[in-house]
């Protein structure tokens, strides 16, 4: 009898086994592809570069913040997966004065806020903040995203011409330093639904033509 119960026994932990098995491998695809879904999604994709071995061009005035808690922590990037465009809120002001202001924010304390570059309404282009280091700009995207800030004269927000231009320079120039495509370039809007940069959350197609000059931007032969 005892041998009999040891034996159905044995018989039982074999068919558990089995089927334990077999739910692990009706379980394995969906896990793996989980997983590499994960991976493509989070990987890093681009290197963080510093500003030497990106290679900034001569259009580019290097005019860092000092390091504080309030607009330059100085903390590593993680990687950069992308571009946020935004605009900045006050309109009429000069690349200098919104410069000024991200400066001062370490004697204010009024808030936390920076971009990476800058963007005057004749077209300047101001790094703040290193590539290689967080700017408080685009909320849960400040670690892996570069941030650029705009310039613009008036309450929709729109660019002038100059600014454009640059803006499409400068976003096309990171595109190809960090192997970027048109889908890594978003708005501030697209992370937080932000009205940012208006003019472009307000006319959807004019962000569309935007990036198609991004895809279609050749630089000069000296650029090159």
């Amino acid at each position: 009898m005892n041998n009999h119960t040891d034996r159905l026994s044995e018989r039982q932990k074999r068919v558990r086994m089995r089927r334990l098995r077999r739910r692990m491998i009706l379980c394995a695809p969906p896990v793996l592809l989980a997983l590499v879904i994960g991976f493509l999604i989070f990987r890093p994709r681009s290197p963080v570069l510093t500003a030497e071995e990106l290679g900034l061009p001569d259009w580019v005035t290097v005019d860092l913040l000092p390091v504080n808690e309030w607009s330059r922590p100085g903390t590593p990037l993680d990687a950069v997966n992308g571009i946020v465009v935004h605009y900045v809120g006050n309109p009429g002001t000069t690349a200098a004065q919104n410069h000024s202001y991200f400066e001062n924010l370490a004697t204010t304390h009024e808030t936390k806020a920076s971009s990476n570059f800058l963007i005057g309404l004749d077209g300047e282009v101001l790094l703040n903040v290193p590539p290689d280091e967080v700017a408080f700009c685009s909320n849960e995207r400040n670690n892996d995203t570069l941030s650029i800030e705009c310039c613009h004269p008036g309450a929709d927000g729109a660019f002038t011409d100059e600014t454009y231009d640059s803006l499409v320079r400068l976003v096309a120039f990171l595109c190809d330093a960090y192997d970027l495509s048109r889908e890594d370039i978003i708005r501030h809007y697209d992370i937080t639904g932000k009205q940012c940069p208006l003019y472009f959350v307000e006319h959807p197609d004019a962000w569309d033509a935007f990036l198609d000059d991004v895809e279609a931007y050749e630089a000069p032969s000296e650029e090159a």
